[in-house]
Order: C-alpha cells, then structure tokens, then sequence
C-alpha cells in the first residue's frame, strides 16, 4: 500500500512477541527483506541485511514440506532484488546467496524446473562473469543433465554460455565465424529471432573480410561499413517488434561493434542515428549492459559537442555517469561534462586554475581558420600559464632567441652556445613545478596538458605544444632506458637512475595509480612531443639523428690566420651536443610510447611508435644508415614480438629487413675494383668474420628469417607484398654469404608453404640474388643453373608488375654475363614490353620503371654488339637499341644511364662513320641523343640507380652495362 514506515512497525512488533512457529515467520522475514532491500549496487551493508534475512526464510520454509511455497516464495523475491548486481563487477556478491538458493530448490524438488534451470543459469553467468572457471566447470557437470532433461529449451542457452567461455580462449570472432558454418544452424531457419541473430553473424563476416581496408579508411571501405551499419539498424527495428531483449542485445552489441572503426571526427556524424538507436532501446529496455550503454552515451555526447548542440552532449553525459558502474570512466566523463559546462559559461571567469585552463584551451578550439597565429597562440598561452605560473613562461621562452644573452662573447659559434645553454637552463626549470605542485588534482593536470599539447600541434603553435608536451610527460617520471647495444653483449647500467626523475629522486606513487588511460596519454604525448621535436631541428637546419653543419666563419682574418676546427671549439661542442640531445629526445619519446604499449598489450601503440621511428629517420635508410638505428629498432622489435604487430605484417617486414640491413653493413667488405676482379675470383680469400661480427649477422639472420617465416602465406591474412619480402630476402643471402652459410636447393628458408605462388616467386628472387653475390671475393653460392632460373620465373605469378619487371631486367643481365644470347634477348624483350606498358604507374614508380628499362635495353644493344659477326644491320640493330636505352635514360632522369648509353651508340657506330652515307644514317639519332643529353644537362640532377628500392643489384647492374 506503499507505507513502508506502517511495515516496519508492524514488523518490530511481531519479532518482539514470541508468537507461534508458524508460516508467518517466514512471511515475516521475506517482509522484512523486502524492507532493507538495497536502492543501489553500492550500498553492500543493505544488501547483507536483506539476503540474511532470505536465508533466514529459506532456512526456517525448507524443513517442512508445507512450507516449500515460502521457498520458491522467496527465490522469486530475491531474484529481484538482486537484478542490480547482474552488472559487470558485482556478479561475485551474489554466488554464495544464489547457490544456496538453488541448493535448497533441489532439495525441495520444486516443481517449477523452468524457475530452477533459470536459475542455474544465472549462477553459471555469474560464476564465469567472477571469472571461476574451474566452480563453473564443476557446477556444468551436475546442472547440464538437469537442463537437457528438464528444460531442453534452455539447454541452447547454456550451451551458448559455455561457447563464450571458450571463446574467449581461441578468439570471439573466429569461434563465432566456426559456429556460423556449422551444419545445425539451419534449425534456427524458422525462429524470426534466431533469423535476426544470423544477420548479425553475417554482418560480423561482412565486416571481418573488409578486414585491413577499414583501416586506410578507403572510401570504397568506409561505404561498406555504412551499409553494414544500416542493415543491422533495420534488424534492430525488428527486434524490437519482435519484442524479445535477447535478440535485441545481440544487436545492439553488433552494431556497436560496426561503429566502432568510424568513430572519429571525419566520419562519426554518419553514427548519430544508430547509436542514437542502440541507446534509446537498451534504456528502455533497462539493459544490464551498462558498460555498452555508458560507452554509447559518451560517444554520442562527444558527437553532439561537434555539432554544437551542447545541452544534448551534457544529457548524454549525465545518462552515462550513473552506468559506470566500475568508475572506469569517472574522470574522463567528469572532466567532459565540466568542459561543457565551461564552454556555456558566459562573462564570468571560473576560479580554479583548471578550469580557466580548459576554457582557454576552449576557446582556442574555436578559432576560425582565418584567425591569425598570434590570436590562437595567445590563448594557448593563456591556458599553458593558468596551469603552471611559476614556470611555463620560463619554458616556452627557451625558444625565445630575443631572449638569449651572448655577453661579451663574438665568437663564431657565440650565439648557437648560448642558444643551447639557454634552452637547457629553461626546460630544466619546469622540474621544480611538480615538486612545488604535489600531486594535487594530477589527473587532470595530465588531461588539459595533453589536450593543450593536442590543440597546439593541430594550429601549429609547436613552441607551445612542445611546452605543453613537456609539463605533462613530467609526470610520467618513468624515462626510456637506453637498449643494450648488441655488439657488447652487456645489460644497460643505471636502471635505477633511469627511473629517477628530473630533480634526481625516485617518485612512484603515482606509477603505481596510472590508470591504463593515462598510460595511453602519456604514449599520444609522447608521439606528439617526438614530432614536435623534430620541427625544433628542422628549424636549426637540422635532421633528426643528423649532426649539424658548421657555420661559415665570414669575418675578416689577418694573414697567416689558421682557422680553429669545429671540433676543438668549446662552444660548437656544446650547440652540437644539444642537436644530438633534442634527436635522442625525440627518439626516447616514441620508444616510452611503445613500452607503454607493450604494458597495456595494446598492440597499436606499438605500431604508431614504429611508423614514427620509420618515417622520421627515412632519409637515414635511404642514405644507408641503417647502423645508427639498429638499437632502436631492435628495442622496438622486441616489443613487437610481445605485443603483436595489430595485423600489419608489412610494418613488420619494413621493421625486420630495416633492422637486419643495419645489422650487416659493417661486416659488408668494401667492392673489389674491377682491375683486380679476376684475380679476386680465381682465390677469394673466405675470410671468416670475428665473433662480434658474427654474432650481429646471426642476428640479422634470425630476424628475416622471423619475418620471412611470418610472411610467407601460410596464414593468409599475415601474407606481405612480394616487393617487402624481397628487401628481406636480398639481405638474408647476403648475410648467409656473410657466415659463409650454403643455402638448400629449395631456394628458401621455409621448406613448407601453404602458397606455392609465395614460394615459386621466392625461390626465384633468392636465386637472382644469389647470382648477384657470387664473383665479390666472399663465399660464392652454388647458384641453379641459370636455365632453371628463366624457367622458374616463366612460370611464376607475380603479383607485383614492378617486381616482375626488375626480375626480368636481372635475368636479361646474368643471361649476357653468361654470354647466352638467344637467353639475353629474350628476357630483355620481355622487360622492354612490359616496362613500357608500365610507364604510367606513379611518377616515382615511373622513374624506376624508366631506369630498368634504359638498363634492359643497353644490356641487349651490347649484347647485339658482340655477336655481330661482320653483319652490319645487326650493328644498326644495336645502335637503335642504344637510343632507346638513352631515351629511356632520360625518362628517368639519370645523366649516367644517358651517357653510358651514349658511348655504347658512338662506340657501335665508329667503324662506319668513314662512309658518307653511314655518316647520313647517323645523324638523326646523334641529334636525338645530343638532345636528350642537353635537356639532362639542363635539369642537371643525377638520380641514383634502383639500389635504392634494391640494395646491391643496382651497383652490379651499371658496372655491367
């Protein structure tokens, strides 16, 4: 009658006299449960009160038969109360309760094996949600019998309970894909519910085979999510017309899944309808599934603040704070909702540093595009100084070269050395902040400085975004520890001094708290202060990890003056040092990232750190400096092997053939000049390699061979482009010469392949470059026969037209060497056939294709040239070939292609050139050659050959033409 107060009186009263022991002592009692029921999951001392008095029920219902009504009484009663606690976290508090309850149920025969397979159920979801696999396993034994028996219609779902437990053991979504081809699945064909579950199963399988595409967010790949995305919002609509919660779930958490990939600002406002969707009907339904329903209501909330309709993201926030239920979003939904709450304020100034920090940071935000820098700079400034006014202006105006005092020094390298000093003495300063601050709200200290970083970076304030970097990575105190060099064999020293922090004390309190969303801000800082680093060097002139140049001393000298080496010079030492200090910075900043990666085991951390070593020390590898990188990059790969490379098998191929390529270089001899060539060959010395030496090559050995094995399609989905297995396989040969190590028959490193097209191209490609070490003075392999090799790669698939082209173009070049002329103008043919119908690839694709070309048709020009045999078309035939090798020369932009063509042409004509009419035929390729050399002189730029897309062929390529 809803006067609670009126019932507990009445209650006390009745416990108070000692009334007859009788069925309304158990009614009492479930009244009095009912009473001190829990209004919340938080509330435990309440819900102890009551499940005690349930037990007290049951206790005093189950030993006498006529009262077995009171039992299944009180199961239903506490049922009900406990449905708050079937939340993620709290499923643990209810077994020891629920068993009992169900213990007694089958003690009392209860007649209702419906209610009691129910049950079961629940406390079978409960046992492996608290993760007590081996208590679930036990109490499966004794309950599936019953099931089947009893309630075979339930036995479905107890199956599907244990599915997921194993699921999770072999991949959700490969066990779902296994179910799904499964035989019996065609019983569910009637069952309207079971139809709408198959769709969703099928848009899974839509979604897993756009696999990698989704993450180039191609066009094609995002309209294909869409169309996912809509058809499982149709399915939702008939689910809920269906009117049965379980297959409206199932749904709901499939299309939450499909959004997922496109959650980000260029593609989320296509998601507004569908989440919308999933939210409305899981609240409606008061869906258990809290930590979905709190995860939809954020992303729809950060999808309102884009648009602009503020109130809407705070409704959305103010739904999601109640169901995070485990506090895992408690500070970043709070820091949201006090943002929005910043951005609605207006004419008032807040009181807290924070908050007066992201408001800043706000407005900022807001900018219009044709705002000037000054304008967004200062309110970046306004926010970096709100949070840190002690010291964020002593920071930022170490940049500040206004502010750089020379005294009364004039020396050459004056400034540049009190440039770096004053940015040392300045940064170092920012250290006494946290010492003074504390860890007072630190948490969202680490938050605003993270987005302030963010904001800065994406308006190309980089000052303050370096700044901003800086302060907030001072309380991440745990520093990158150098990687054990590997020629030493040695541990690094000083783990402990690494892990100090920057006024040299060991603070690890708030490691110890880092929550793993912090952790993922430090690693975003970290790649954005990396970055940002890298801008600071490129404005001394400066590549990362290059050493700077010297300046010109342009000042007037007495006769007789001897200028000072740089290197002896104090204070270009000092301005060098620096350079090299903010290049490792910069590199010690993307590794923390990775390592924070590998704590999470969040795999595309880790990958994010890898593309940025890669590509911000690319002019390194392309200048063969691989060596300098080779720490890092085994520091990474040992990461990568621990986390998993998140289903990029090229990323990790560029890693390996990178990583091993740096590891050889040194141990790779110098080339023999061509003069004592013969005699090298005729006695090649073997030299065997020292054991440091040997060791690094082992190394580089065992590394392409772990991603050579990786790669070789075995498993389809971790299969690479031929181009990246090649770099891998030019560099496994050469350091198998390298150990003095034979390579089998079967030309591979894997003797087992699941794709013979992967292992008839491989076989292929490990031949030519065993072709291409031999004759070097090292260890020459015992190569195929070179006729083997033509058939081989006749029959091959080549996936790559490039590949395909340049393997040709190698043939064509051993087939001369080996003075087989039908062989040589057979494959140069070939090349030049394909070659031209290749030239309309990318202009930098086109320049390589151009290069292998000229190289083609020189080789089958020469090779005309020595079978000529008194026959003078033939010698017309070569200078033709000639021309084209310098036409295609010129394609490429290469002045050396276009003169080692030009000579062969003069040097085939010369023997006619006494004829008057030889002299006419001439001169209209002379002119064309004359033209082509002009433009080239014109443009005057001199390209490397194609040993940079394939270290060491090129070079044997140009001496042989």
């Amino acid at each position: 009658m809803g006067q609670p107060e009126l019932s507990e009186d009445c209650i006390q009263m009745y416990f108070k006299v000692k009334g007859p022991v009788t069925q309304f002592l158990g009614r009492a009692h479930l009244c009095r449960a009912q009473l001190c029921a829990p209004k919340s999951a938080e509330n435990m001392e309440e819900f102890e009160n009551c499940v005690t008095q349930y037990m007290k029920a049951i206790s005093f219902a189950k030993g006498e038969p006529r009262y077995y009504f009171l039992v299944y009484n009180a199961s239903v009663l506490y049922w009900q109360m406990a449905r708050p606690f079937l939340k993620p976290g709290y499923h643990h508090h209810l077994i020891p309760s629920l068993s009992q309850i169900v213990n007694v149920l089958n003690q009392t025969e209860e007649e209702d094996k419906d209610w009691r397979a129910e049950l079961m159920l629940e406390l079978l979801e409960c046992y492996l949600q608290a993760g007590k696999n081996e208590e679930a396993a036990k109490f499966c034994a004794t309950a599936a019998p019953f099931i089947r028996a009893n309630t075979p219609h339930r036995y479905r779902q107890m199956f599907a309970l244990m599915v997921s437990r194993d699921a999770k053991k072999c991949g959700g979504r490969s066990f779902k894909l296994l179910l799904f081809r499964k035989p019996w699945t065609c019983m569910f064909v009637f069952d309207p519910g079971k139809l709408i579950e198959i769709e969703c199963l099928e848009c899974e399988l839509e979604a897993f085979r756009l696999g990698s595409k989704i993450k180039t967010y191609t066009r094609e790949a995002v309209e294909t999510q869409l169309t996912v995305i809509q058809r499982l919002d149709l399915a939702l609509q008939r689910a809920i017309r269906l009117g049965e919660p379980r297959v409206t779930h199932v749904v709901c958490s499939t299309q939450w899944n499909a959004c997922l990939p496109l959650l980000q600002h260029s593609l989320w406002h296509h998601l507004r309808k569908p989440l919308t969707s999933i939210a409305e009907v899981l609240e409606k339904l008061d869906s258990l599934m809290v930590l979905l329903r709190c995860q939809v209501h954020t992303e729809l909330a950060h999808i309102e603040e884009d648009a602009g309709r503020l109130e809407l993201a705070a409704e959305h926030l103010k739904k999601a704070v109640p169901l995070d239920s485990r506090g895992l979003y408690r500070d970043k939904l709070g820091m949201a909702f006090n943002r929005l709450r910043l951005c609605t304020m207006l004419y008032q100034t807040p009181e807290r540093a924070e908050d007066k920090a992201t408001m800043a940071i706000e407005q900022a935000k807001k900018a219009r595009p044709e705002d000037s820098v000054l304008k967004k700079r200062a309110l970046l400034v306004r926010a970096g100084l709100a949070l840190a006014p002690d010291t964020f202006q002593i920071v930022l105006d170490s940049e500040n070269e206004a502010k750089v005092s020379t005294g009364k020094g004039r020396g050459c390298f004056t400034f540049l050395f009190a440039k770096a000093r004053h940015h040392t003495l300045s940064v170092d300063k920012a250290a006494g902040h946290l010492r003074r601050l504390g860890s007072r709200n630190d948490q969202e200290r680490i938050q605003i400085w993270a987005e302030l970083a963010k904001v800065a970076r994406k308006q190309g304030v980089w000052d303050v975004c370096r700044t901003a970097c800086h302060f907030c990575l001072l309380y991440d105190n745990v520093k990158v520890k150098k990687p054990a060099r590997l020629k030493t064999g040695k541990k690094s020293k000083g783990r402990e001094s690494a892990r100090r922090d920057s006024w040299g004390r060991v603070d690890t309190a708030l490691q110890k708290q880092a929550s793993p969303g912090l952790l993922r801000t430090f690693a975003e800082v970290g790649f954005i202060s990396g970055e940002a680093t890298v801008h600071l060097l490129q404005s001394e002139g400066v590549r990362l990890n290059d050493r700077p140049a010297p300046p010109r001393d342009l000042s007037q000298h007495p006769a007789g003056f001897v200028p000072e080496r740089p290197e002896d010079n104090a204070e270009w030492v000092v301005y060098r040092t620096w350079i090299e200090g903010l290049s490792q910075h910069a590199m010690n900043s993307w590794l923390r990232s990775a390592e924070i990666g590998q704590e999470l085991q969040e795999a595309w951390i880790v990958q994010n750190a890898v593309v940025y070593v890669l590509n911000h020390n690319q002019h390194l590898i392309v200048a063969g400096r691989q060596r300098e990188l080779v720490d890092a990059l085994y520091h990474l790969l040992g990461i990568i092997k621990a986390t998993g490379h998140s289903g990029d098998p090229v990323l990790l191929a560029t890693l390996c053939s990178t990583l091993a390529r740096g590891l050889i270089i040194p141990w790779i001899p110098a080339p023999t000049p061509e003069k004592s060539r013969k005699q090298v060959r005729s006695n090649p010395p073997h030299t065997p390699l020292d054991l440091e030496a040997a060791s690094e090559v082992r190394t580089a050995v065992e590394v392409c061979e772990f991603a050579l094995n990786l790669t070789s399609g075995t498993v389809p989905e971790e299969a690479v482009p031929i181009r990246a297995r090649q770099q891998l396989i030019t560099t496994w040969v050469k350091a198998k010469q390298l150990l003095q190590q034979q390579i089998g028959p079967r030309l591979g490193t894997d003797e087992q392949s699941a794709s013979e097209d992967i292992s008839s191209v491989t076989r292929v490609l490990v031949a030519l470059e065993l072709y291409s070490c031999n004759g070097l003075g090292l260890m020459d392999f015992a190569a195929p026969p070179l006729a083997q090799v033509l058939k081989m790669a006749s029959e091959c698939t080549w996936s790559d037209p490039l590949v395909e082209l340049q393997t040709l173009t190698r043939l064509t070049h051993f087939s001369y060497v080996a003075r087989d002329h039908k062989a040589t103008m057979a494959c140069s043919q070939r090349a030049i056939q394909m070659g031209i119908m290749c030239l309309s690839v990318p202009r930098a694709e086109a320049q390589l294709v151009a290069e292998m070309l000229s190289m083609a048709a020189c080789i089958q020009g020469r090779s005309i040239a020595d079978s000529l045999k008194g026959r003078k078309q033939l010698r017309l035939t070569a200078a033709k070939a000639f021309v084209e090798s310098a036409r295609f020369g010129g394609i490429a932009g290469s002045s050396a292609l276009v003169m080692l063509a030009a000579r062969h042409y003069w040097n085939t004509w010369l023997p006619l050139l006494s004829s008057a009419a030889s002299r006419r035929k001439c001169r209209s390729a002379t002119q064309r050659l004359l033209g082509i050399i002009g433009r080239m002189e014109a443009r005057r730029q001199v390209r490397p050959g194609p040993s940079g897309w394939m270290p060491g062929a090129g070079q044997r390529w140009a001496k042989a033409c």
